[in-house]
């Protein structure tokens, strides 16, 4: 018999305090305050607090929220380096071309634009919140929804604490609780467990293009005062990655000394034996960045699943009960490297249409107005405009795909259509790898500890801690495939996809044994989308586990 849950009762609730969840949340109670009328707003965020699992660039287009709170400003939101240059770089082994910005499509420029913390914005975020009278609860997984008799959602299941790795109750033991809502708004990021899991039980893809990803890997560092150039952006391209690997990186000036490091590579990759983090790595020894970090001083390190399907892979947004909200949905401009703007805005244009059903005594029903209003909202022209530019990367690879990807934006910029119409991604992601025996394996440097380092120090600094008595939350579908399937025919690629050294294959060669070390992981998801067989499913573990990212 399963056992009893207490509940709770609210007219909605939000899974993930991110900038989706926090705007949606805020719209609500601003709604509400408006109308006189009592709405209750409960948000649960498996972070050991707000902005914990919070990892971006971040160069924030301030769009929605100088909609959501146009006084910011004076608010004291933690938003103070308005860029004030934009470079373009094409690297090589040893050197860089700059491309002149006038190349540009003018959607691509950050003028206005600001850089930031993002974890410190939702802190921030979340204390607006808070002030308003929502409810937010910090160390709180949510493994599962509730459905009613009608199928639809009716709220939440959050996680048991006090579980051991074999299943019996330590004396910590305290079962998870439903929450129940009239709505319940998923906003858990790119590549969330409970988002895919509805994805699939209603359709919402069916007709869509198969949602494609990239892995974000930043440090944050320190920079000498001698090379920190406060509101300076760098965008590079190219060297490491060849035609056909798709990435490149972004080093964002801010704050006092501080410098974002962003590596983003696309996971449609083919050679199994590429490795995200130690391409990261080889990059910052370019001619171009390492003189910028010699004398400086890492500070952080996490790494990040990030949405890439653009408009073609947007699922359907609202479903019996509930709706999609921030990259759980996918609103990525891939081409502007930036979501923040249209996961707000996506939050508060769910939060507009429950507020107008619940004040008319409506809950489960599927919120279609939240769709009709996202396609009349900036969030659609601004992935239309970009729509293109990732599938032409992905099929023609970067020394083609680029250029037609940048002509297709300047004719939609100028004309108003795409020259090469709609184009759709080469397919998920997973499905791209080659067989090892067809593919070369690469040489890395090793880690110099000046600007190279190794990925357990490196995990080190992302402040993951789980605890090593409790389930394991990297699910095997079956146990054999890594080394019945993958290491033969894929060289087993979870061993370096992994950014955190999740993965080993050891042992003999005659007797390999795949082994999990769960304790590492930095909650990135790549290993739920990466792999060839679909056999690791990533689900939450206790709540408050994670990574513990300050300013990422």
């Amino acid at each position: 018999m399963a056992e009893a849950r207490e509940s709770m009762e609210f007219d909605v609730v939000i899974v993930g305090a991110g900038p989706a969840g926090l705007a949606a949340a805020i719209r609500l109670k601003q709604l509400a305050q408006k109308e006189a009328r009592d709405i209750s707003v409960c948000v649960v965020e498996k972070g050991s607090e707000v902005g914990a699992h919070i990892l971006s660039g971040a160069v924030i287009d301030p769009i929605a929220l100088n909609e959501l709170i146009p006084d910011w400003k004076a608010r004291g939101a933690p938003i103070d380096t308005p860029v004030t240059a934009d470079r373009f770089y094409l690297l090589g082994p040893a050197g860089a071309l700059r491309i002149p910005g006038f190349l540009m499509p003018p959607l691509m420029s950050n003028h206005g634009a600001y850089i930031c913390s993002l974890g410190q914005l939702c802190r921030w975020l979340a204390g607006e919140a808070e002030a308003l009278g929502v409810e937010i609860y910090p160390s709180i997984a949510a493994i599962d929804v509730e459905i009613g008799a009608l199928g639809e959602v009716t709220g939440i299941i959050t996680g048991d604490l006090g579980v051991a790795r074999d299943g019996h109750h330590k004396a910590n033991y305290a079962p998870g609780m439903i929450l129940r809502g009239k709505y319940t708004f998923l906003a858990e990021g790119a590549r969330g467990s409970l988002s895919k899991n509805i994805i699939a039980r209603y359709g919402l893809s069916e007709n869509r293009a198969p949602q494609t990803y990239g892995i974000g890997i930043k440090e944050l560092w320190e920079l000498p005062k001698a090379t920190h150039q406060r509101g300076l952006i760098l965008h590079t391209m190219g060297w490491p990655l060849d035609n056909h690997t798709g990435g490149g990186s972004s080093v964002y000036h801010y704050g006092d000394n501080l410098a974002s490091v962003v590596f983003v590579l696309h996971l449609d990759y083919q050679n199994p034996y590429l490795s995200p983090f130690d391409e990261f790595q080889r990059f910052k020894n370019h001619p171009l960045i390492r003189p910028m970090l010699e004398g400086g001083r890492r500070i952080s390190y996490g790494a990040r699943a990030i949405n890439e399907g653009g408009l073609q892979a947007v699922p359907k947004l609202a479903f019996p009960g509930g709706a999609l909200i921030g990259c759980a949905a996918g609103f990525v401009n891939v081409a502007r490297i930036k979501g923040s703007h249209n996961a707000m805005k996506t939050g508060m244009l769910a939060a507009e249409s429950a507020f107008a059903a619940i004040v008319q005594g409506r809950s489960g029903d599927t919120l279609e107005s939240y769709e009709r209003a996202y396609r009349e909202s900036f969030v659609w022209k601004d992935l239309n405009r970009v729509k293109n530019v990732k599938p032409l990367w992905a099929r023609l690879g970067g020394l083609l795909g680029v250029p037609l990807g940048t002509l297709d934006m300047w004719v939609a910029q100028l004309f108003g259509f795409h020259p090469f119409g709609t184009v759709r991604s080469k397919g998920p992601d997973h499905a791209q790898l080659k067989p090892a025996a067809k593919s070369k394996p690469i040489a890395y440097p090793k880690p110099d500890g000046i600007v190279m380092f190794d990925r357990l120090s490196s995990v080190f600094l992302s402040g993951t801690r789980h605890d090593e008595d409790e389930p394991i939350h990297l699910k095997l579908k079956d146990s054999s495939v890594p080394i019945g399937e993958n290491l033969p025919l894929y060289a087993e690629p979870a061993q370096r996809y992994c950014p955190a050294a999740v993965f080993e294959v050891v042992g003999p060669p005659e007797a390999p044994r795949f082994v999990i070390n769960a304790a590492n992981c930095v909650h990135c998801k790549t290993c739920d989308i990466k792999d060839p067989a679909q056999n690791i499913v990533w689900v939450p573990p206790e709540g408050g586990d994670g990574p513990a990212y300050g300013n990422m």
